[in-house]
């Protein structure tokens, strides 16, 4: 039987299991975590919960008070009439269907008009973590996006190996994105653009390797990485801890680039007061960094064909899927070079050494539903 409705970490929550996975998802905002992953005797449990709990501290919005794991942002970052990243991440959601590997959730969104769906599941044998939005109801230029955030706060400095598919543009934040009038610390060159995440440039020059974190704590950076079509349908993130990989994989037309969200004791101000350390958010979105709906509907990557809104049809469903996991490794696997998805309900992962490991995944459920 499924779980009935339960406090964790301080919010109210429902929790779906398979032989593999337990996965609670909070009511307010359909925030997913914790998660955790078992095989055996070994356990991984890689999403973020916040080092404060909902209520705790005085007049922080809805989003922020309950902040942990993964939520779908729709749009991504602010708007004219609405709370930032959408009521879908802040918002009150109903519990419409569930079973013990399964829950579905419902959301009437004001500020966009949408009707959305969101349901988690699970399957047994497979440490993998399956997520669908359907969306209705909606006309127009919409940006979104996903935003898992992982803790890598007891991982030992530089341990944690992050890389993704092909990449064809990367950038840093071309603005202010951590701003010290507040608080707030940023290292990166705002608007550099770069080749690899082991060389991206420093405002006070040279270069700092994020695909060894944690960093040094202190600093709130962001970067955007667009994906290369040519590299194939899926597009892929992975996060190599100790004993695992989280990986992630979804369906590039609906998710066409990917942000790092660096958030490393950069702000100083409630609620972080510079104890969010060690986190990273790999989010999979349809937008130009975290600007905004006005900034993406404008399309300001047009001239280098890269889409940031996306056209929707009230008269037509949307479904945007996305898979998330983990595989289980020995210690010391490296950077991950490549995820193959050329085996159906299975995926190998490949790091830089040549050490592959496999683990089953029904991928093809990343692609997008036409």
């Amino acid at each position: 039987m499924p779980d009935a409705k339960h406090e964790v970490h301080g919010a109210t929550s429902v929790t779906v299991r398979s032989d593999s996975v337990t996965a609670s998802v909070t009511l307010a905002g359909a925030h997913v975590a914790p998660v955790v992953f078992t095989s055996g005797s070994a356990t991984a449990d890689p999403y973020s919960l916040a080092p404060w709990h909902p209520g705790e501290i005085p007049g922080v919005d809805p989003l922020l008070d309950v902040l942990r794991g993964d939520f779908f942002c729709f749009p991504f970052g602010p708007q004219p009439d609405g709370p930032a990243h959408g009521e879908p991440a802040s918002g009150e959601w109903t519990v419409s269907a569930s079973s013990e590997h399964a829950v579905t959730l419902h959301l009437e969104a004001h500020d966009s008009g949408g009707s959305f769906d969101k349901t988690v599941s699970v399957r047994d044998r497979q440490t993998v973590l399956y997520q669908e939005i359907a969306i209705r109801g909606i006309s127009g230029a919409f940006n979104y996006g996903t935003h898992p955030i992982l803790d890598f706060s007891s991982q030992p400095p530089a341990s944690a190996r992050i890389s993704t598919s092909p990449m064809r543009w990367s950038s840093v934040y071309p603005g202010v994105f951590a701003d010290p009038a507040i608080g707030e610390t940023q290292i990166l060159r705002p608007g550099a653009t770069f080749d690899s995440l082991a060389a991206i440039p420093l405002e006070a020059g040279g270069t700092v390797d994020i695909s060894r974190y944690p960093t040094p704590a202190g600093h709130e950076d962001l970067v955007m990485m667009v994906n290369d079509p040519d590299a194939g349908p899926i597009g892929w993130s992975a996060a190599v801890f100790d004993g695992f990989i989280w990986f992630s994989l979804k369906d590039i037309t609906s998710f066409p680039a990917t942000l790092l969200w660096i958030s490393n004791g950069g702000r100083t101000q409630p609620p972080w007061s510079g104890r969010f350390t060690g986190r990273m958010g790999i989010e999979d979105v349809h937008s130009h960094f975290h600007d905004g709906l006005s900034a993406a509907r404008s399309q300001p990557l047009a001239d280098l064909s890269i889409s940031t809104a996306r056209e929707f049809d009230a008269s037509k469903a949307t479904s945007l899927r996305t898979v998330q996991g983990v595989a289980f490794t020995q210690n010391g696997f490296g950077q991950v070079v490549t995820i193959e998805t050329n085996v159906p309900g299975r995926i190998t992962l490949t790091d830089e050494a040549g050490t592959a490991v496999t683990t089953d995944v029904n991928w093809e459920f990343a692609l997008e539903q036409k």
